[in-house]
């Protein structure tokens, strides 16, 4: 993904936070295309990024998880000089409006240096957008669903899965503020020397299943990650159907070499 930028900058007053060490990475162009969805975000290669010191394209590297039920992300985002920095993403879809931070170039000093000043609101830096999010994170929430969910120990790799299709549901996205359609799976069980029982687990219903044509008590074999992330419940739902009656508290992402038993 390239990288340009835009008009006068600043950049080295500019308070990058790096992220801690690993985070995660898209594995291919259907992933990054999953997520930013997932994000309420444009699939452009390239957004903006705005502050008070510059205007300039950035590329989306990846995101940190976070939460106590690992369902919050942290963008992981490139500047052209190649600086990484964490921001939230419903920050970054903030800045993508024409509106966002109105801002001029101004003189600050006599020897022809410039720096952007904000004319309509007051500076924002992606460390105090990852802390509010954080600050705004639904803890009771979180404390409810963590206290009904079994506790097992996940492996951080890609596994081998056999699991059979359940129903599929629509779970809401707070993001971009609708439902997207998910698949449930049921008799989930991660293949290894010591095998793990997991249950019920949910999944995107991304184009990679859609070539499947799935059907409720389809058995699978697949390989992909599982992480603690409780199934949102979907809102304004005509069809209850799509609708589950019990938590679910797993997610099994980038589900690859799928076959039907």
């Amino acid at each position: 993904m390239a990288n340009s930028a835009a008009g006068t900058s600043q950049s080295h007053l500019t308070q990058y936070i790096p992220p801690k060490g690993m985070y995660e990475q898209f594995e291919d162009e259907a992933h990054y295309l999953e997520k930013v969805k997932e994000w309420g975000l444009s699939t452009k290669k390239e957004l903006w990024y705005k502050d008070r010191y510059q205007h300039c394209l950035v590329t989306i590297k990846g995101y940190e998880i976070f939460g106590e039920t690992a369902e919050l992300n942290t963008l992981v985002i490139e500047f052209p000089d190649g600086n990484l920095t964490c921001i939230h993403p419903a920050y970054l879809k903030e800045m993508q409006s024409s509106g966002f931070g109105k801002e001029i170039i101004t003189p600050v000093s006599g020897d022809g240096s410039e720096a952007l000043v904000a004319k309509k609101e007051k500076p924002k830096t992606a460390a105090p957008a990852a802390a509010e999010a954080q600050a705004k994170t639904p803890v009771k929430k979180e404390k409810a669903k963590k206290e009904k969910a079994p506790k097992l120990v996940l492996p951080e790799e890609k596994v081998h899965f056999t699991a059979t299709v359940k129903q599929f549901a629509l779970s809401w996205n707070h993001f971009n503020e609708d439902n997207d359609e998910v698949v449930v799976f049921e008799n989930v069980r991660i293949e290894q020397e010591e095998a793990i029982e997991v249950g019920l687990a949910w999944g995107s219903h991304s184009k990679t299943l859609k070539k499947h044509e799935l059907e409720p008590g389809q058995q699978l074999e697949f390989d992909g990650k599982i992480v603690k992330k409780s199934l949102p419940k979907g809102k304004d739902v005509e069809d209850e159907s799509m609708l589950l009656d019990v938590s679910v508290a797993y997610k099994i992402n980038n589900p690859s070499k799928i076959t039907k038993k």
